[in-house]
């Protein structure tokens, strides 16, 4: 569905960051700004539910292997 923008202030702000982002379009610089107030948003959130987040992905994986020796395997990564 397109985004109609009908407030002047908010049109004129748009082509104002699309102008100072060299973006494509008005709908590009609206784009782009929405995904950095996303990602703003999303950086406030508290850093232990962001580890917690990250922790329940890697549990996801499944279990490590206790015999896995990352010594051995950076050795032979470096290897020439």
């Amino acid at each position: 569905m397109p985004l109609c923008i009908r407030d002047d202030k908010v049109d004129a702000r748009a082509t104002r960051l699309q102008r100072e982002t060299n973006a494509s379009s008005k709908t590009e610089a609206v784009r782009i700004a929405l995904l950095h107030e996303l990602e703003r948003n999303r950086a406030r959130k508290p850093l232990r539910e962001r580890i917690a987040g990250f922790q329940a992905q890697a549990a996801a994986l499944g279990p490590s292997d206790a015999n896995f020796n990352m010594k051995a395997f950076m050795d032979e990564a470096w290897e020439d």
